[in-house]
């Protein structure tokens, strides 16, 4: 008997059932290397109606675990502050519609050449050329890349696709051969209904979210933030989903709102175990809902359809990508995770059939392409990484991370890491270096030193460098964003190991700070001190004297340091030393009353009057 239809059955049943189906399964296809997604698709397909037939409508839970994907976009919205959004319009507005455009094309032309009529090949394509905002989040998140140039576009192009779930439900009521109660006003009612919901959104978002949760905080109660968190997220999903706009997109949007609030990360801390559990629910109902009765019925046309556009959409993805100045490492990795349909082909596909567009066989048959389609991609996007590894490997005679295991990774080996090395391998310390770089690899084994390829952005490769058993993890990259997103990763992924990373001027240090780095070194600093104690040698001032100097500098710049930690950078500019013999005079942060008395006129200036020289960067001095 399936588990959802029985009644004296406890409810506990169909939940045990779920969580045992992904325990057995993402386990062990993670251990394959075959990653989490296909495993829950896996484990879907065998539960499901057409497995073992535990459960019998997959669409009742695939509707409740699309709040997964919400919660997933939230997140991803926290990570974004407005200024970094819109930094990316571009991207959105730019390479989101050449994408779209020409793959809807492409998929058009495959559906009317694969024999189907015209609106079912319309509809089809419409419902192929949106990807799954789930898949290619989990699998860039497994990854590390979701923050990386190439995430960022992936990211832009399924924010643009979720812009598009209106206009395309728009198109099917125009399409439809059955008649409209309301006619155009009731588009026109639509539409107000979207620009209001949005509206109501974007107002809430500015002006109730932050006093809210400062008053849950003054509570005190910990249950009432992450009550309030899953508020946020469902009230701004239902929101959108009311104004007919995509649920995913109204969560990112109101993670976008509080991307610049002090509760950002408790935010995303009560969030993220929901948004991990619904996920992998959300992936198990994908593969519960492959109809295998509808692809036996028509298989010929699933078994070409599928790898046609599969085909066609990848190879249109990659064009455009090459055509955007793309790298063709980056360009193929894009077509073929972004290949295949999306889950709101489901809900497009089911109101082509509510308008009279398409029958229900061609529904099934769509669907079934589509579910195939997403269940692939894992697969596919993994054996594209090992090929071209592989492929690499064979032509560079550079060896991958892999399987490493010293005590100290050190990511980065230019003229930065190279001077670390010597100190760790004086004490016979055992050091695993990645880079990035062939022809430094290359040349560094000239000089007896093993480094291995890898991008140390990426947490997979992380993790194959020793990263997760390493005592300390070391960052040399002389790239801050790259510096950045390492850091992020090794202090959330790798937490027993030490980390410390090179900073590239005093802003960089104060963040990298208050990420929780446990050491940071200015890249230039310690070597415009020294240069600073020789020059004072050659004006023939007592050794002693000038080291007593450097001493002091040093002293006072972290005294200036640690007051920029607490009040912010430039709180310490009023200790700079300067040439004209006065530093600046700093504002104070309110304006005085009345004006100021020297209590004791006799009494000398008090301590701290001057403070250390700026560092010297590349560029300008950085206060």
């Amino acid at each position: 008997m399936p588990l959802d239809a029985a009644t004296d059955t406890s409810q506990l049943v169909p939940v045990v059932a779920l969580l045992g189906a992904a325990v057995i399964a993402v386990p062990l296809f993670r251990r394959l290397g075959l990653g989490s997604v296909l495993g829950y698709l896996a484990a879907g397909m065998v539960i499901g109606p057409f497995g073992f037939g535990w459960f019998v409508r997959p669409a009742a839970i695939l509707h409740v675990a699309e709040l997964g994907v919400v919660m997933f976009l939230f997140v991803v919205g926290l990570e974004m502050r407005p200024s970094h959004l819109w930094s990316l319009r571009r991207q959105i507005f730019g390479l989101g519609p050449l994408q779209i455009a020409s793959c809807a094309a492409a998929l058009a032309g495959v559906g009317l050449l694969l024999g189907l009529p015209t609106p079912v090949a319309l509809i089809g394509a419409a419902g192929f050329v949106l990807t799954s905002t789930a898949i290619v989040m989990q699998v860039l998140a497994e990854r590390g890349d979701i923050a990386t140039p190439r995430g960022q576009k992936m990211v832009s192009i399924l924010l643009f696709e979720d812009l598009l779930i209106v206009p395309l439900l728009a198109l099917v009521a125009f399409m439809s051969p059955l008649p409209e109660a309301g006619g155009g006003a009731s588009r026109l009612a639509s539409v107000a209904m979207a620009v209001a919901a949005l509206v109501a959104l974007v107002v809430a978002g500015l002006y109730l979210l932050n006093p809210l949760f400062r008053l849950l905080a003054a509570s005190r109660a910990r249950e009432l933030m992450t009550a309030a968190a899953l508020l946020v997220v469902l009230g701004a999903a239902l929101l959108m989903e009311m104004g007919g706009l995509s649920m995913a997109m109204g969560a990112f949007l109101a993670g976008v709102l509080l991307s610049e609030s002090t509760f950002r990360h408790e935010l995303e801390a009560d969030i993220e175990p929901f948004r991990g559990l619904l996920l992998g629910l959300f992936f198990l109902a994908v593969g519960m809902s492959l109809d295998l009765a509808a692809v036996a019925a028509d298989w010929r046309l699933v078994a070409l359809a599928v790898p046609a556009m599969m085909l066609a959409k990848a190879l249109c993805i990659y064009l455009v990508a090459r055509f955007m100045r793309s790298s063709h490492a980056n360009a193929l990795d894009r077509a073929v995770l972004m290949a295949q349909g999306g889950e709101f082909a489901f809900v497009l596909f089911a109101a082509a059939e509510s308008a009279g567009i398409i029958g229900g066989g061609a529904n099934d048959s769509l669907t079934a392409i589509v579910v195939l389609s997403m269940a692939l991609t894992p697969l596919a996007v993994l054996l594209v990484r090992r090929g071209t590894r592989a492929a690499n490997a064979s032509l560079d005679g550079i060896d991958a991370a892999s399987g490493q295991s010293g005590s100290v990774l050190i990511i980065g080996f230019g003229r930065f890491g190279q001077v670390v090395s010597q100190s760790l391998l004086a004490r016979d310390i055992d050091v695993t270096i990645i880079d990035s770089d062939v022809d430094m690899i290359r040349n560094a084994a000239g000089f007896g030193f093993k480094v291995y390829y890898g991008d140390g952005t990426r947490l997979d490769v992380l993790r194959a460098s020793g990263a997760g058993s390493a005592r300390a993890i070391a960052v040399c990259v002389d790239d801050q964003g790259a510096a950045d997103r390492i850091a992020a990763l090794a202090r959330n992924a790798f937490p027993q190991a030490r980390l410390l990373v090179r900073a590239y001027d005093r802003v960089h240090a104060l963040q990298l700070a208050i990420a929780g780095v446990d050491y940071s070194v200015r890249e230039t600093f310690e070597s415009a001190v020294q240069f600073g104690e020789a020059a004072l040698r050659q004006l023939d001032v007592d050794p002693a004297e000038a080291a007593r100097v450097t001493a002091e500098v040093r002293r006072l710049e972290a005294e200036r340091f640690q007051l920029e930690l607490s009040a912010g950078i430039g709180a310490g500019i009023g200790m700079m030393r300067t040439n004209t013999g006065a530093g600046p005079k700093p504002t104070p942060l309110t304006t005085p009353r009345r004006q100021a008395q020297v209590l004791n006129p006799e009494g000398e200036a008090g301590p701290g009057a001057q403070a250390p020289e700026a560092e010297e960067t590349d560029g300008a001095p950085t206060p």
